[in-house]
C-alpha cells in the first residue's frame, strides 16, 4: 500500500476506487502532484507502470472540463494509446491524431505524436484551446539525435496555464531534467523510482546450459553502487566452454551431422561453434540447486523459474532449440533480440524448418483467419513480396519476427497478437525496445555488440536496460528473465556491470532548424526567441557544465602559481629551458607524424585524380586487392571522400582514406558501360571479368621518395635545438632534473587550462549562437528581412522536414514546377530517403529524364546551400539521395508492389514507411507551394503515393 494520503473526497481517490489493482507509493506521488496543478516528471524503470499518472491525468481533464493531450514518439504507439484509452473512456471522447490518422481530432482527449503537437503550437491551432494537461510518455526520446528537439521544442512552447506530465524511463540524472523543468515551466515535481516492481534475473546459456550470472541475486542496484558477485560456476562452465574449443572439439548434435565445424548455423549467428560437452547445471535456486527447481508456477502449471540441467552434448543450442528449453521450463513469452533484420527473419525460418509450434493449432487457425482478415485491403499479388506466407505460417505456430523493415501492418498485428498472449515467442531487433508496450517473462540477447550505422559497438548500459526492461510482465508474472547467450570472448564480470550499472544520464540533442527559427520568429520576434532558445534544456545542461569548469580553471590557474614558483631557477629562465626540451621532444615526434601525414595528403590526392574505368591496386586491408573506378571521388563538404570501386570479389566499395593509406596510381583502364548498375551483381560480375583481362602482370613503378631528405631536415634541425639546449644556463644547475619535473607539470596543467576555457567558451550562449548563424544564412536567401518573416519565410514554416531549407530553396526557384505527380513524388523522395548504409547506390536510377533533370538541379541548390552553411559554421544539409526516385515514380504510376522491388535491395516495410513519409512532405508542399498548379500535382502525388500497402495500416 502507498505511504501517500489521499483524500477520500478527491479526484485521485475516485480515479483509484476505478483501477482493479492498488497503485505503488511513486504513482499515488505522481498523480497527487497532478491534482494539485503541479507539472510533473515520473522516472521508473519499464515496466512499473508510470503510464498510471498519464492516464490520471486524462481522467482529470474529463473530470473538469478541460482538455489532455496524450503525446507519444511513435505512430503504433500512439495507435496502442488510442485503444487503451477508448477502452476505458468511449470513442466519443478520446481522437487521434498521427501523420496516417485523424480520428475525432477535436475531442475531449487526442492521442498524437509529438510532433503533431509541435506543429499545432507553431501555426497558433484553435484545438489548443481549453487544453488543461498534455501527456509526454517516453519522454526520454529528447536524447535521440534526429527527433529529440521536437521534445524540447514542445515543453518550452506550451502555454503556462498546461500541466505538463513528462513520463520518462529511468535516467541517472532526473533531478537535473526536472529542475530544468521546474525553470522552464513553473512549479514541477520530480518522482524517481528505480525498483522494479517485477524482480528481474539474470542468466547466462553456455552452450545448452542455463546458469545465473549472479549468486543469489537480481540486480538490482545496491546502495554502495557495487557490482553483485558473478557466479563461479557460471565462470567455471565458461572456461570449460573455451577449453574445448581451443582442443578442437565440435558440437555432436545430429541435427549437424555433415557439416563442418566453421559453416555458420544461419544468417544471424556466429559460425559453427566448436564447444565441448557441457554437464553445467541450470540456474535453480533452492534446495539442492542442481537441476530444474520448480519455484512457482506459471501458466499450464508449468514452473515459472528454473532450467532444465545441463545440455546435449556439445555446443550451443539453436534457436528452436532455446526456444523449445525456455518452452519447457515454462519462461515463454519471449523476446529475443537480435541485431539484424536477416537474423530475425531466419531465426522464424529455423523455427519454421524445425516444425516448433508453441500454441494449439486451433489457436494458430484462429490467428491465421484473424491475419487474414486483417489483410482484406492488400493485393492478391503483393502477398508474396511482402513474405506474407512465411508470416502467417510462423503467427499460427505462436512465433514472429518484428523490425523496421517489415510492412507497418505485419509490426502492428504481431504487436497485437503477443500483448494479447496469443504467440509466445518474437525475433525483434532493438526498435522494439523503444516505445512499445511488448512485455514478456523473458528476453534473451543473442550478442551484446550491434552496428551503430558506423562500426559494430557494444552495447551500453542503458541499451542493456531497455532490452531487458520487458522482461517481467506486471500482474502476470512474478518475476522475469534475462538471459544473455555466451560466445567466444564474452566476459561475464562484463556483463555482469551492464545489468547491474544504473549510470544513464539524460543528454539534450536540441539544435536550432531553419523551420524553427522562422515560427519563432514569426511568434515572437528575433530576440525574445532567442532568449527562448537559451531556456533549453541543451543550454541548461552546458551552462551548468560551465559552472563547473570555470570553477575548474579558477582552481587551474591557482596551481599554475605555484607549480611557476617551484621550478623557477637562480642561473635563468627554467621556462625557456624547459620550452627547449618540450621542443626537442616534439620535434622527433612530430616528424615521423608529420610523414605519415604528408603521405596522407598524397593518397587523397591521387584518389581524388582516378577516373572512371581506371584500375589500381588497393594496397592493404580487408578491401585488398584490384579494383575499378565506377564513380570518381567527391570532395565537397558532408560528400564521401573516396571513389567508389568494383573489386575483384564483385562486390561495390566506396574507399577511404583507412583503406588507401599511401598514393595510389592507375595501372590501365577499361570503359565502363553506360547504363551500369552499381546495385546488380550480374554488372558487376561481368566489369570485374573485363578487369581482370585488362590487369597488367606487373605493378607500375612505385613514386620516388624524398622521405630521406626530409628526414635529414628534421635531424639537423634537432641537433641546433640541443646545442642552444647545452648552451642554455639552466643546463648546468644542479637542481636541473627537479625543476623539470616541476616545468612538465606546469605544462601539462597549462595544456588541460587551455582546453577548459575554450570549452567554456564554447558552451556560453552556444545554443542562442547556433540561432544567430542561422538568421544570417536565413536573411541572405531572403526568408527573414529586417527580423520579419518574408513570404518565403512563411512558405518554410510549413515545412517541417530533415531538408526544411532545401526544400524550400527549391519551390523558391521553381525546380518541381514541370512535373506531373510521379515525377514529383520520385523528386521529394530524395528529401526523405536515408538509405541503410550496405544500400547506398552511387548511380542510382532515374525514372526519365525529367525527374534526372530536376534532381540534379535539386543536387545544385544543395551544394550552394552547403557552401553557405559552412561560411557560417553550421552543421550542413545531408545531400538529396536520389536511391528509391526510381520505386517511387513506378509506384506512384500504378505499378505492382513486386515490379516496383524487384532486383532492388530494399525490404518492403522500409519502402512504405518511406512512402509514407513522402505523402507528409507532400501534403507539406501542397500547404506552401506558391503555385497553383504545383499545390494540385502535390495533392495528385499525395494520392498516388498513398495507396495499397501504403495505405493499407492507417487506423479505420
Amino acid at each position: 500500500m502507498s505511504g501517500t494520503t489521499v483524500e477520500p473526497t478527491s479526484h485521485l481517490a475516485t480515479f483509484m476506487a476505478s483501477l482493479s489493482f492498488p497503485l505503488d507509493d511513486f504513482q499515488v506521488q505522481g498523480c497527487a502532484a497532478v491534482e494539485a496543478g503541479q507539472g510533473v516528471l515520473v522516472a521508473a524503470p519499464t515496466g512499473a507502470g508510470k503510464t498510471i499518472v498519464g492516464e490520471f491525468a486524462v481522467h482529470m481533464a474529463l473530470a473538469t472540463g478541460r482538455k489532455a493531450f496524450y503525446t507519444t514518439p511513435i505512430k503504433a504507439l500512439s495507435n496502442q494509446k488510442y485503444h487503451d484509452l477508448v477502452a476505458v473512456h468511449g470513442v466519443g471522447n478520446v481522437g487521434l491524431l498521427t501523420g496516417d490518422s485523424s480520428v475525432n481530432g477535436e475531442a475531449p482527449v487526442v492521442v498524437m505524436t509529438t510532433e503533431v503537437l509541435r506543429n499545432m503550437v507553431y501555426a497558433g491551432s484553435s484545438t489548443l484551446r481549453g487544453l488543461g494537461f498534455v501527456v509526454m510518455d517516453e519522454v526520454h526520446y529528447l536524447a535521440d539525435r534526429f527527433r529529440g528537439a521536437v521534445w524540447e521544442e514542445v515543453i518550452i512552447h506550451l502555454p503556462e496555464s498546461v500541466q505538463v506530465i513528462s513520463l520518462s524511463a529511468t535516467v541517472s540524472n532526473a533531478e537535473e531534467f526536472g529542475d530544468w523543468l521546474a525553470e522552464v515551466r513553473g512549479n514541477h515535481a520530480v518522482v524517481v523510482s528505480e525498483h522494479r516492481p517485477v524482480p528481474l534475473w539474470q542468466h547466462m546459456l553456455v552452450g545448452s546450459s542455463m546458469f545465473d550470472l549472479f549468486v543469489d541475486e537480481t540486480a538490482e542496484p545496491r546502495e554502495d553502487g557495487s557490482t553483485p558477485r558473478v557466479s563461479p560456476d557460471l565462470i567455471q562452465a565458461i572456461r570449460g566452454a573455451e577449453q574445448r574449443r581451443a582442443d578442437g572439439w565440435v558440437r555432436g548434435s545430429t541435427r549437424d551431422k555433415g557439416r563442418g565445424p566453421e559453416r555458420p548455423r544461419d544468417q544471424g549467428r556466429e559460425g559453427g561453434r566448436k564447444n565441448g560437452r557441457d554437464h553445467g547445471r541450470g540456474p535453480g535456486r533452492g534446495p539442492g540447486r542442481g537441476g530444474a527447481v520448480e519455484v512457482s508456477s506459471g501458466p499450464n502449471g508449468r514452473p515459472d523459474r528454473g532450467f532444465t540441467r545441463g545440455g546435449r552434448p556439445g555446443g550451443g543450442a539453436t534457436r528452436a532449440e532455446v526456444i523449445a528449453q525456455l518452452d519447457r521450463d515454462g519462461l515463454l513469452p519471449a523476446i529475443t533480440f537480435i541485431f539484424s533484420r536477416m537474423g530475425c527473419e531466419g531465426a522464424v525460418g529455423q523455427l519454421l524448418s524445425s516444425d516448433t509450434r508453441l500454441i494449439p493449432q486451433r489457436d494458430g487457425e484462429r490467428i491465421r483467419r484473424h491475419v487474414e482478415e486483417r489483410m482484406g485491403s492488400l493485393a492478391e499479388e503483393d502477398l508474396g513480396i511482402l513474405g506474407y506466407f512465411d508470416f502467417v505460417e510462423g503467427l499460427s505456430r505462436g512465433f514472429a519476427c518484428h523490425h523496421a523493415g517489415m510492412l507497418p501492418l505485419f509490426r502492428e498485428i504481431v504487436e497485437e497478437l503477443f500483448t494479447q498472449g496469443r504467440i509466445r515467442a518474437v525475433f525483434a531487433t532493438e526498435t522494439l525496445a523503444l516505445g512499445i508496450n511488448m512485455p514478456a517473462r523473458t528476453v534473451v540477447l543473442e550478442k551484446l555488440v550491434k552496428f551503430n550505422g558506423e562500426t559494430h559497438a557494444d552495447i551500453t548500459p542503458a541499451e542493456y536496460t531497455q532490452l531487458t526492461g520487458r522482461a517481467g510482465r506486471r500482474g502476470i508474472d512474478i518475476e522475469g528473465h534475462a538471459v544473455v547467450q555466451w560466445s567466444r570472448g564474452l566476459d561475464p564480470l562484463a556483463v555482469g556491470g551492464l545489468a547491474s550499472t544504473r549510470t544513464y544520464p539524460l543528454r539534450s540533442s536540441f539544435r536550432p532548424t531553419y523551420n524553427m527559427a522562422v515560427n519563432l520568429v514569426a511568434q515572437v520576434g528575433r530576440q525574445v526567441a532567442r532568449d527562448i532558445l537559451e531556456t533549453s534544456f541543451a543550454q541548461f545542461q552546458a551552462d551548468r557544465a560551465v559552472v563547473g569548469l570555470a570553477t575548474k580553471v579558477r582552481r587551474n590557474d591557482e596551481a599554475l602559481e605555484g607549480y611557476a614558483e617551484s621550478m623557477h631557477c637562480d642561473l635563468g629562465d627554467f621556462r625557456e629551458y624547459s620550452d627547449l626540451r618540450r621542443a626537442i621532444a616534439d620535434a622527433e615526434k612530430d616528424g615521423v607524424r608529420k610523414r605519415s601525414a604528408s603521405r596522407r595528403a598524397e593518397a587523397a590526392v591521387s584518389l581524388e585524380k582516378l577516373r572512371m574505368g581506371d584500375i589500381f591496386k588497393v594496397p592493404a586491408g580487408r578491401r585488398s586487392g584490384w579494383a575499378v573506378v565506377v564513380q570518381t571521388a567527391k570532395t565537397g563538404r558532408g560528400a564521401a571522400s573516396g571513389p567508389g570501386v568494383v573489386t575483384e570479389d564483385r562486390q561495390f566499395r566506396r574507399l577511404t582514406l583507412d583503406d588507401v593509406p599511401v598514393p595510389v596510381e592507375a595501372a590501365a583502364s577499361i570503359t565502363v558501360p553506360k547504363n551500369f548498375n552499381a546495385k546488380s551483381p550480374k554488372s558487376r560480375r561481368d566489369l570485374a571479368t573485363t578487369m581482370r583481362i585488362a590487369v597488367p602482370h606487373d605493378l607500375p613503378p612505385k613514386r620516388a621518395r624524398e622521405e630521406a631528405q626530409e628526414a635529414a631536415e628534421e635531424n639537423d634541425r634537432i641537433a641546433h635545438l640541443r646545442a642552444e639546449l647545452r648552451a642554455h644556463p639552466c643546463h648546468q644547475c644542479p637542481d636541473r632534473e627537479d625543476h623539470a619535473r616541476w616545468a612538465e607539470r606546469w605544462h601539462r596543467l597549462r595544456r588541460e587550462t587551455s582546453g577548459l576555457k575554450r570549452k567554456v567558451e564554447g558552451r556560453t550562449n552556444s545554443v542562442a549562437r547556433t540561432f544567430d548563424r542561422i538568421c544570417v544564412v536565413l536573411t541572405q536567401l531572403g526568408y527573414l528581412e529586417d527580423d520579419v518573416v518574408t513570404e518565403r519565410g512563411e512558405r518554410l514554416r510549413r515545412l517541417y522536414t530533415e531538408r526544411d531549407l532545401l526544400a524550400a530553396e527549391c519551390l523558391r526557384h521553381d525546380v518541381w514546377k514541370r512535373l506531373d505527380a510521379a515525377g514529383l513524388a520520385a523528386c521529394v523522395s530524395t528529401l526523405v530517403h536515408e538509405p541503410r548504409h550496405e544500400q547506398a547506390d552511387p548511380s542510382p536510377k532515374m525514372p526519365n529524364d525529367d525527374v534526372a533533370a530536376a534532381i540534379t538541379e535539386m543536387q545544385r541548390r544543395w551544394s550552394e546551400l552547403d557552401d553557405l552553411e559552412g561560411d557560417h559554421g553550421l552543421e550542413v544539409t545531408a545531400v538529396p539521395d536520389g536511391g528509391m526516385a526510381w520505386m517511387v515514380h513506378r509506384w506512384a504510376s500504378g505499378e505492382r508492389l513486386d515490379t516496383v522491388l524487384r532486383g532492388q535491395e530494399m525490404a518492403a516495410g522500409d519502402f512504405v514507411r518511406r512512402c509514407k513519409q513522402i505523402v507528409d512532405l507532400l501534403g507539406q508542399i501542397a500547404d506552401a507551394a506558391p503555385d497553383t498548379e504545383l499545390r494540385r500535382t502535390a495533392r495528385k502525388a499525395v494520392d498516388a503515393v498513398r495507396r495499397g500497402v501504403v495505405a493499407a495500416d492507417r487506423l479505420d
